[in-house]
């Protein structure tokens, strides 16, 4: 048996939501598609790690899952963390406000991601599989 854990949760149904970030061309993977209008799907049964170093809100949710999703493209080489982490990072921002997170902690969640999170876009933090038994 095969596994990779390291993750909180689990998205139940499709999620789509529109991004900054344009590919010249679709990056389609099992569970991310990014298309070149910026639309991000996110299908059902995509997992997650929710806020990293935060307490993980109810307004903190659907920006960790659209951040954590774009980070990935990163790691897997799909997107170029140089040029697309900033504008993930101020998405994650801007998705927590309209999610109703208050300004002061908005904020402070894009200092984070910005200050700490250049080793989650590294090929170096892909998970890897666990064996049992």
């Amino acid at each position: 048996m095969e596994y990779k854990s390291g993750y909180k949760y689990q998205l139940h149904k499709n999620c789509t939501v529109p991004t900054p970030i344009r590919p010249e061309n679709a990056i389609t993977t099992r569970y991310i598609w990014l298309f070149p209008n910026g639309e991000l799907h996110i299908n059902a049964g995509y997992a997650w790690d929710g806020a990293s170093w935060a307490v993980d809100t109810k307004n903190f949710m659907r920006g960790s899952l659209v951040h954590d999703a774009l980070y990935q493209l990163c790691r897997e080489g799909h997107l170029d963390p140089t040029k697309h982490k900033e504008p993930a990072d101020r998405l994650l921002q801007s998705i927590c406000r309209e999610d109703g997170m208050s300004r002061a902690r908005a904020w402070w969640v894009y200092v984070g991601v910005k200050r700490g999170g250049w080793k989650a876009t590294s090929r170096k933090s892909i998970k890897k599989f666990k064996t049992a038994p």
